[in-house]
């Protein structure tokens, strides 16, 4: 891949208005290697050899050497780095040594299960005895009980152990009682609610362990986060050792900036045009220098023309990112292209095969979407057909960001931010693989994080990495895991030691409620509750998911879709996208858990609108702010509801109109973070007659938008209200909550780096372009009240007060 060349090629284009606004060149790296402390297995040692996988990496042998001496390993570094041989070699070292031991790996997605599976079975020596076997929901019914009786080696995924392996112990328990190793392997992706549920599942696989005499060392593996030992500590609940230093080669990568252009030809022209490579700084996620030949230290800056009027929109991320992935399938360049959402991935598709199709049908019929939602069938076929080469081009939601070996691939387009430094640098680092070089570009959303980040991308390129968080004592995640535990063995006082210090209150709990009895001084599940795992979706705080049902045949299309998401996406009139077909929803049945139906040739799409109040319940922490404004963290009652959806148009996002919904409020409680307005500020707002709502309105869309900046969430995970008097404080206030039931640490996050939170923020406002406020600054898609009222030059004056800062 000639980075270069392509990126020359498209300032050449007619089209070409200045969106490459920065690139950064990743150099070359040469490897560093380690040595065993003790000799392997001849016959492993020989295979390995033979791979050509000898020697080690430094970091290989580092957490090799760890497990044999039996401490618990984390081990954090970048993508194609050879983490999964860290674990693959200790495993297949006690299967040669010990007949009687078992491992055990999981995997988030069926996807990558697959693909370790096939590296996995390559390295076992031949002729040794070592069944290694898939166990998750594909896995044919007929295949299941001798995988049970034999597989020394099961994959499987956090479900499949939760709703199928756990509860059915019984007939696992050659498999707990020889278990040796136990594997999470991508656990940056185990945070927030995901990584919460599975904190508690994994405590309820040591507890079983434990009955059948096993005491199981566990390896996890993770993209570069800040936190990799203490997210073990508290996913696991033990001590672990972490494993940072990368000692694998690197080809090089240029990673591009490109931030779409306004949509009114005005703007188009006044845009920054050219781009600047440059050195980052030394803790940068790899050593960096720039290319020679290009200004360095500088990016390109967007430049206004000063006008009047409506609100600048830039165009659409996807319409870009489909002309980019047409221009390198057309080059022959194996790329894919990581979107959002799962609409987001038919539309994109769906517009790079049309504009293949203008230049070559053969080629247009060499891509493909991808999303996890799809039948096996369908999934096994695009991963084939990605593997062997037959295509050219995938477009995906973050369903492969984990999985397939991706060593052909040459580029990696980025259709918005994903959220974090971590999964950002996954993505990129899906192309390039076998050491060659690559290339990656980030296509910039309209919103304020991506917008931030186009304009400061020293704060991406010179940022570490964040911390992941999880909240495994959230009320509403570990009652349901007490009740699972409970159907898999009777609690017992000593549980505590396991599920933490708030397990007697939760026990209490469940036995007021009829869903636990004591007796003999244990807790045993009542009668009246079946198979609470079936109740539990360890992605959710509630509830199982919902289906997708063609109505004229009774044909399920897709499965598991949040029930969080089902309002606000399978809404009676929303357009739903499947393998590139629109459907529009004529019925949602709440009671069943099931959206029906059926094909249309509609041109628009559906964007849910939603209306939010909250109230405070608790009170936890307060402090003060350099501007004399007060700051607090605590519990609220969040009440949301859908109201409307917007149909707009697919080629243009152009809005062709509004319509109600009759749909229930959603309650839950969570946890918050809220600040005031010192009040001198608020009495100079006052007295001025500024527009008070609008200034806290645009701050809060404006902080929701950067958060992500300094918590490692999705924008979708965080909600926020704003209101000039709130009744629970009888003051201006802004809140920013967790969008789950109970909190997942994200809000707590906000009010510890409020201050970095506010400077952010007011970077974001003041530095874009447009007059009165954009999606870029402080509209946001989501907001109930259609965006208004806002008022740009008030949020500012409001963040510099926060800051403690003169006008």
């Amino acid at each position: 891949m000639d980075a270069r060349a392509f990126l020359d090629e498209l300032r050449r284009q007619t089209w070409y208005r200045g969106q490459l606004v920065h690139v950064e060149s990743v150099p070359p790296r040469e490897a560093t290697h380690g040595e065993l402390d003790d000799p392997l297995h001849p016959s492993l040692e020989q295979t390995l050899r033979d791979r050509g996988l000898l020697p080690l990496y430094r970091h290989q042998a580092e957490a090799i050497n760890a497990l044999l001496r039996g401490e618990h390993v984390a081990v954090a570094t970048p993508a194609a780095s050879g983490k999964s041989l860290c674990y693959h070699v200790p495993i297949l070292q006690a299967m040669l040594e010990e007949k009687s031991s078992r491992a055990l790996l999981l995997y988030p997605t069926k996807a990558l299960a697959q693909d370790q599976l096939r590296t996995l079975d390559s390295l076992v020596p031949h002729k040794a005895q070592i069944r290694t076997a898939i166990y998750d929901g594909d896995t044919p019914p007929g295949d299941r009980g001798g995988i049970r009786r034999s597989a020394r080696v099961l994959l499987t995924n956090p479900d499949m152990l939760h709703v199928g392996i756990l509860p059915n112990h019984r007939g696992w328990a050659q498999t707990l009682s020889g278990l040796r190793y136990v594997v999470l392997d991508e656990a940056h992706v185990y945070r927030g609610v995901f990584g919460s549920h599975v904190a508690g599942l994994i405590r309820r696989l040591r507890r079983l362990c434990a009955r059948y005499g096993a005491s199981p060392q566990f390896i996890l593996c993770s993209a570069t986060i800040a936190n990799p030992g203490e997210l073990a500590r508290r996913l696991v609940g033990l001590p672990f050792r972490e494993v940072t230093s990368d000692g694998s080669p690197s080809g090089g990568k240029s990673f591009a900036f490109w931030n779409p252009p306004f949509l009114d030809e005005e703007s188009d022209r006044a845009v920054g045009s050219g781009s600047a490579e440059r050195s980052p700084p030394a803790e940068t996620p790899a050593p960096r220098e720039p290319d020679s030949g290009l200004p360095a230290g500088e990016s390109a800056r967007p430049r206004r023309t000063s006008r009047t009027g409506p609100p600048d929109r830039r165009k659409s991320p996807t319409g870009e990112v489909s002309r980019l992935m047409s221009r390198l399938v057309q080059a022959e360049v194996r790329t894919m292209a990581f979107v959002r959402t799962r609409r987001m991935a038919e539309l994109v598709y769906r517009s790079v095969r049309d504009l293949l199709r203008q230049e070559s049908v053969a080629l247009s019929q060499r891509v493909a979407p991808y999303r996890g939602t799809y039948l096996p069938e369908d999934r096994r076929r695009v991963e084939e057909d990605l593997r062997s080469g037959r295509l050219l081009g995938v477009v995906t939601t973050n369903a492969l960001e984990l999985g397939i070996d991706v060593g052909d691939l040459d580029a990696s387009l980025l259709t918005g931010y994903p959220g974090s430094v971590a999964s950002t640098w996954q993505q990129a680092g899906r192309s390039g693989r076998r050491g060659e070089a690559s290339l990656a570009m980030l296509v910039a959303r309209d919103n304020p994080l991506d917008q931030y980040l186009m304009r400061h991308p020293d704060f991406f390129f010179g940022r570490p990495h964040e911390e992941a968080r999880i909240a495994p004592e959230n009320p509403y995640i570990l009652a349901p895991h007490l009740l699972c535990a409970a159907y898999e063995s009777p609690l017992t006082p000593g549980d505590e030691a396991l599920f933490g210090p708030s397990f007697g209150q939760r026990v209490a709990g469940l036995v007021e409620a009829g869903l636990l009895r004591q007796g003999k001084g244990r807790w045993f599940l009542d009668t009246s509750v079946d198979y609470p795992a079936q109740e539990v979706n360890l992605r959710a705080t509630s509830g199982s998911g919902y289906a997708l049902v063609e109505a004229s045949t009774g044909r399920v299309l897709e499965a598991g879709i949040e029930e969080s998401a089902a309002f606000a996406q399978l809404h009676p009139g929303a357009v739903y996208l499947h393998q590139g077909e629109p459907y529009m929803v004529t019925e949602l049945d709440q009671a069943t858990h099931t959206a029906l139906v059926a094909t249309t040739d509609a041109n628009y799409y559906t964007q849910a609108r939603e209306l939010t109040d909250i109230r405070i319940l608790n009170t936890y922490k307060e402090r003060q702010g350099p501007g004399g404004s007060r700051v607090f963290f605590g519990e609220v009652e969040v009440t949301s509801q859908v109201v409307a959806f917007k149909k707009l148009l697919s080629s243009t996002d152009r809005n062709l109109g509004e319509e109600l919904l009759d749909l229930p409020p959603h309650r839950f409680a969570s946890m918050a973070l809220w600040f005031e307005l010192p009040e001198q500020t608020l009495e100079r707002i006052l007295e001025q007659r500024r527009d008070l709502a609008g200034g806290l309105h645009a701050v809060e869309h404006a902080a929701i938008g950067v958060l992500p900046l300094f918590a490692l969430c999705d924008r979708n995970d965080i909600g926020g209200v704003s209101t000039p008097l709130h009744p629970d404080t009888g003051r201006p206030a802004v809140f920013i909550y967790d969008g789950y039931p109970g909190g997942i640490g994200i809000a707590e996050r906000g009010f510890e780096i409020v201050e970095e939170l506010w400077e952010a923020t007011l970077h974001t406002v003041a530095e874009c372009p447009c007059q009165t406020g954009c999606p870029g600054c402080i509209q946001s898609p989501k907001c109930g009240n259609n965006n208004q009222p806002l008022d740009k030059a008030v949020a500012a004056s409001m963040l510099r007060a926060l800051l403690g800062r003169r006008e």
